[in-house]
């Protein structure tokens, strides 16, 4: 494709078959998806706090835009989630791509972590489709049925099942190594990297990436380990 066609493209097409285009994507996708990830906690938590306090943030999600809110979140959040592992998928087959006469130990290792995040990114979408068929959609009859009187006990019976419950726990352990990975990477293609401010990002990336470990596995596991909320 030469110069003048490239410029004949619509402005998406143009950022999707750039490679800073896709990075940018990633990035700003990330950007998305990790601020969510701290709301959804921060809700999650709540089931802490008791069923009146969970149900009424519930009631809140469902209701807001007269219940098309959640829905245009949901929509955004996926559209995003697609996004984000499909340009780093096409990033990654770029690279693969653009094979070089020499692979030195670096070059190596990283397209391992490449590979990596692939496959973690994949196991996410695949949670998240999941999740959403669990939780939302709701396909168990049963759990519809309880989610219309209390969404606090349909999540304590929802995590009464340990196929489910190691699911989740894998899925949130691929997505917090992703994410120990993908924040660092983040700040370097926004350019907010520095060698002055690099040990405090990496630092910051991990911490954020174990305090949303531990505050999402803790509600599978205090459920199904602990008799939270029987």
């Amino acid at each position: 494709m030469n110069s003048s066609s490239c410029c004949k493209l619509p402005i998406i097409s143009r950022i999707w078959h750039s490679t800073i285009g896709k990075k940018l994507l990633v990035a700003l996708t990330g950007v998305v998806l990790t601020l969510f990830l701290a709301g959804h906690l921060g809700g999650n938590m709540l089931i802490y706090a008791g069923p009146e306090a969970f149900d009424a943030y519930a009631e809140f999600l469902h209701h807001m835009l007269h219940g098309a809110g959640i829905w245009i979140f949901r929509v955004i959040m996926l559209a995003c989630l697609v996004i984000h592992v499909a340009a780093t998928i096409s990033l990654t087959r770029r690279n693969k791509s653009a094979r070089q006469s020499y692979e030195n130990k670096a070059v190596i290792q990283a397209k391992k972590s490449s590979l990596i995040m692939v496959w973690s990114g994949l196991t996410i979408l695949a949670f998240v489709i999941f999740h959403i068929l669990h939780f939302t959609v709701r396909t168990d009859p049963e759990l519809a049925r309880i989610a219309a009187e209390s969404p606090h006990q349909m999540v304590i019976v929802g995590f009464q099942n340990w196929l489910v419950v190691l699911f989740y726990i894998v899925a949130m352990t691929l997505l917090c190594s992703h994410l120990s990975h993908g924040v660092q990477s983040m700040f370097q293609t926004l350019g907010l990297r520095s060698n002055k401010s690099a040990a405090m990002l990496d630092a910051l990336s991990i911490g954020y990436a174990i305090v949303i470990w531990v505050g999402f596995v803790s509600i599978p596991v205090s459920i199904l380990f602990f008799n939270f909320g029987s």
